[in-house]
């Protein structure tokens, strides 16, 4: 691995995180897959050679627990779900060199393989621990067959994970008042021995990762808490018949597997292997980026930033495989302002919007363009008719069809010119431009880059107006229209990432030879062929009516699914809970003493996996506030930032940190309470 620019000499992998084989695909998931073909296709063009992988994940206790509830075998359920993935992706042009799963031979020789090798190096371990038990089934109950509560926050928790609070792992025995979700009998806690892996004594190792470590700043920065708190051993077997066996005869062993984080990562690894197997070591030899040297770059939900930034490369540094390059991990997508929901059909599936006959490509750039990666983006059909008309069709379709059809009827083609000095060097400008987003890991820069382009074509064209020099100074005439052939061929090479589709068709309309998924920057200024016919629009206008239309039947259809079902199984933001029956009094709402804040600096708290600690600027005084903002804002963009705060609130502690007051936020995602004019620190708020 080096740390130089992109392109480098060495080979890239790419990969995007495992989809978990337990449901459909909506628009919301589809961000980190047109993310990570968008990546892998823009490395390409700058003449990067790339892998890029992925696979489903098959194991952990979900599947086992939806396959129990259909009546069939884990195997069986997620293979249903994997085939379908698989035949998704391509439809919206996401084209993994390599699609695996982690049931097949070659991940699980793979995951047995690493594991013996850390055992081999002395960071495997047993050790005594209370797993949950069904004492009326007389079964235990790992992972997600448990139910409780929290330790660390209080909230409703699932086995593995404080999916309703703080938002930390939990490991098994953690949580409190478990019960079985398979009988809902009350579960109580039993010794067994479980296989663990000794992270902590990799610390030192993980910190100068963390510091090496590039990518979007949420991958490099949440991850410090536990790399720089006390970081904990972390358990990797789990007692269950589903998943790949722990390896090994000793006493026990037969009777656990892996647990699913051991070998979906590995995955990656197993995946590139697979596509070496296929087209041979001469085209791409996976040994390279993963024990040699290369560039590897896991492209993630944000959700799953602690797996592989901590365990995954610990295990990789320990059974000596090279380390990530870079984590670049996406923000979520909501729907209309709320999260998706499946329960409440409050989704854009993938395989509806498909139906809607929008093409793919619509999609794509919406996804990659609307916000940086790393932030989190709303969908609407409004809003996606806004970025349709507005920047596919009214910028870069308007541009490419008015140039190509007046250079179709006046000249057969592209006229007999040279580029002009202006426009090369914007050409050469825009190049920079997408080689520094490719370095910046930015796919918002790398759509930016081109569209910016035929934004500069259509003042270019509109400022030389070439239908009036047809007459007045043919010569010049033609030097403006070859001028926007050669921006329209370069517009095609730079979109190719996030337009795969479209820009193979533009590439056609030009007359070009071969195909544009095979083309680098370097033929952004490569001469236009020549002759070519008239050329169709690439894009079509999104009409009101139709969004009236999709409006409804999504609203229909989450009308529909709420009445058939009382409880939502919302992914990331929750439904708004009912308004309250019980009122407070205008003199009890005076005796809340609201004031506007300034953040003046913000910092993790040690052991915590959301909490932050804040001092706040309130106006008469400083004040320090214990805040659950960590993971859903990146902290250092948070000092400076205004915000509403209860200031008469009595003092807590959390954490051992004392927390003295309140910072209000909306919803699930913390959106943070603001004021809309520049009201000073300790303005109070009426």
């Amino acid at each position: 691995m080096s740390h130089d620019d992109y392109p480098t000499e060495e080979p890239a992998v790419v990969t995007c995180g495992l989809p978990y084989a337990n449901g459909e695909l909506h628009i919301g998931h589809l961000r980190t897959y047109v993310g990570g073909d968008v990546y892998s296709r823009a490395l390409e063009t700058l003449g990067q050679q790339t892998a890029f992988v992925s696979g489903s994940d098959m194991h952990g206790t979900p599947v086992a627990v939806n396959a129990e509830k259909e009546g069939v075998s884990p195997r069986e359920f997620a293979l249903r779900h994997h085939d379908k993935y698989e035949a998704t992706f391509p439809k919206f042009d996401i084209e993994f060199d390599n699609y695996g799963h982690t049931d097949d031979e070659t991940n699980t020789e793979l995951t047995q393989e690493i594991v013996r090798k850390l055992d081999e190096e002395g960071y495997i371990y047993e050790k005594e621990i209370k797993v949950a038990w069904d004492p009326i089934e007389d079964d235990p109950l790992p992972d997600r067959y448990v139910e409780g509560t929290c330790p660390y926050c209080g909230a409703h928790a699932r086995g593995d994970e404080c999916d309703e609070g703080c938002g930390r792992h939990l490991e098994p025995g953690e949580i409190e008042d478990p019960t079985s979700i398979r009988t809902g009998n009350p579960a109580e806690y039993r010794e067994r021995t479980h296989k663990f892996f000794r992270v902590s004594e990799l610390q030192e190792y993980l910190q100068g990762f963390i510091d090496r470590l590039e990518g979007t700043s949420n991958a490099k920065n949440q991850p410090r808490e536990w790399i720089e708190g006390e970081l904990q051993d972390w358990c990797i077997s789990r007692d269950m018949d589903w998943g790949i066996d722990y390896p090994g005869e000793d006493d026990g062993a037969e009777d656990l597997v892996l647990y699913v984080w051991v070998d979906a990562p590995i995955e990656y690894i197993a995946s590139t292997k697979q596509y070496t197997e296929r087209v041979g070591a001469d085209t791409y030899d996976w040994e390279e980026p993963w024990k040699d040297a290369g560039e590897i770059v896991h492209i993630i939900g944000r959700d799953i930033i602690q797996h592989h930034t901590v365990f995954w490369p610990a295990m990789l540094h320990v059974a000596e495989y090279n380390e990530p390059r870079a984590v670049m991990a996406s923000g979520f997508v909501n729907l209309n302002g709320k999260g998706f929901s499946t329960s409440r059909n409050r989704a854009v599936w993938a395989d509806d919007y498909l139906d809607e006959g929008f093409a793919p490509d619509l999609l794509r750039y919406y996804l990659a363009t609307n916000g940086g990666f790393q932030q989190d983006v709303d969908f609407s059909w409004d809003r996606f008719q806004e970025r349709v008309n507005g920047e596919l069709v009214g910028t870069v379709g308007n541009f490419v069809y008015r140039s190509l059809l007046f250079a179709a009827r006046n000249y057969d083609g592209a006229p007999d010119a040279e580029t002009s000095d202006e426009v090369r060097e914007r050409i050469e400008d825009a190049i920079d431009e997408f080689t520094a987003a490719v370095n910046d890991y930015s796919i918002k820069d790398l759509g930016d880059a081109a569209t910016a382009l035929a934004a500069f074509g259509n003042e270019y064209i509109q400022r030389n107006e070439p239908w009036k020099l047809t007459d007045e100074d043919p010569e010049r005439a033609e030097q403006v229209i070859y001028d926007c052939v050669q921006l329209s061929k370069a517009l095609a090479v730079l979109l190719e990432p996030i337009l795969p589709g479209k820009a193979e068709i533009l590439w056609a309309q030009l007359g070009e030879d071969g195909s544009v998924h095979e083309t680098v920057v370097a033929d952004a200024l490569a001469a236009p062929r020549g002759d070519f016919g008239e050329p169709d629009e690439l894009f079509a206008k999104i009409e009101d009516e139709r969004v009236e239309e999709l409006n409804e039947t999504l609203d229909e259809r989450i009308e529909a699914a709420t009445s058939d079902e009382d409880e939502a199984d919302d992914e990331h933001v929750s439904d708004h809970k009912p308004i309250s029956d019980d009122r407070i009094s205008f003199d009890e709402f005076q005796d809340l003493d609201l004031r506007v804040g300034r953040i003046e600096s913000a910092e993790p708290i040690e052991g915590a996996d959301a909490l932050l600690r804040l001092e706040v600027d309130i106006g008469p005084e400083t004040r320090q506030i214990v805040a659950g903002l960590k993971q859903l804002h990146d902290v250092e963009d948070l000092e400076g930032k205004k915000i509403v705060v209860v200031a008469n609130l009595e003092k807590a502690e959390l954490f051992g940190v004392e927390s003295n007051g309140m910072v209000l936020a909306a919803g699930e995602e913390a959106d943070l309470l603001t004021t809309h004019a520049d009201a000073e620190p300790g303005t109070k708020i009426k």
